[in-house]
């Protein structure tokens, strides 16, 4: 796989306290097979679909534990100068970067309205390796924030992005390009979400179908926050897993209505 540019979503990972219990869940859901665990590397766990790896689990590490979350890494050419940029502009390096054997380099920053986020400089270990159309990929993530001044201003400063808002009353939403291609999303978050919600990243897997995995995830006691909806992008739900961590699924093939208008902002 080539080298992903800069700013392209690259990897997911999420912290459990019940790791055999993330794997149980997320196989049934998702479809996911799971490899040995590294105790190299602290047990982490990688995620297959197909064979192809999407994602990776790990137990906390002495002194993390608490509410499991998934972590999205955005490519990097260079960790050390993207944690320069991070500091830069407003936002918080929460993991100095920290090479990882031959895999590559990481790090973990915060923008300035609290999202949390990691950057990976690839080393023999390139990030995703399916296509974000097979089911039980990454397809997809949104910045949620209450602030999206404060994001809209740091991340295209930290990584090459030009911007685009949708034209929609009913809803802030932007999205992160690198070249032509669409990358990241950035939704506001209304009064809708309880107070005590920080700001994150969600993540987007996708599903076969959307009705069917929102039903083997509420069977195992996984919450539905929000759908089955349609959408001209497909039709998706959102999910909280029994441990807490949120991700939505969406089955990219049943779309529904036009593609919404937007406006070039860069």
């Amino acid at each position: 796989m080539a080298v992903q540019p800069e700013g392209t979503p690259i990897w997911a990972d999420a912290m459990f306290s019940d790791v055999e219990g993330a794997k149980s869940f997320y196989a049934d859901v998702l479809g996911w097979t799971f490899g040995e665990a590294s105790s190299e590397y602290g047990n982490y766990t990688q995620a297959y679909a197909d064979g192809k790896a999407v994602a990776a689990v790990v137990p906390p590490m002495p002194g993390q534990e608490g509410q499991s979350q998934w972590c999205l890494y955005l490519a990097s050419p260079d960790a050390a100068a993207t944690a320069g940029k991070i500091r830069d502009h407003g936002g918080e390096v929460l993991m100095e970067p920290m090479q990882v054997g031959e895999f590559g380099t990481m790090c973990l920053g915060r923008d300035p309205s609290g999202v949390v986020f990691g950057v990976w400089q690839a080393g023999t270990h390139e990030g995703f390796e399916a296509p974000p159309e097979q089911p039980g990929a990454f397809c997809w993530a949104e910045i949620f924030t209450r602030e999206p001044e404060k994001s809209d201003a740091f991340f295209p400063a930290v990584f090459p992005y030009t911007a685009k808002q949708l034209q929609d009353e009913a809803m802030d939403f932007r999205m992160f390009d690198v070249g032509d291609d669409t990358v990241l999303g950035r939704m506001k978050m209304t009064d809708e979400f309880p107070p005590e919600v920080p700001a994150y990243i969600n993540v987007y897997f996708t599903v076969a179908d959307c009705d069917e995995a929102v039903a083997k995830a509420t069977k195992l006691s996984g919450i539905l926050r929000f759908g089955p909806m349609d959408s001209p992008f497909g039709r998706f739900a959102a999910l909280s897993d029994p441990q807490g961590a949120s991700f939505s699924v969406i089955d990219v093939t049943t779309t529904q209505g036009e593609m919404p208008q937007v406006t070039d902002v860069s």
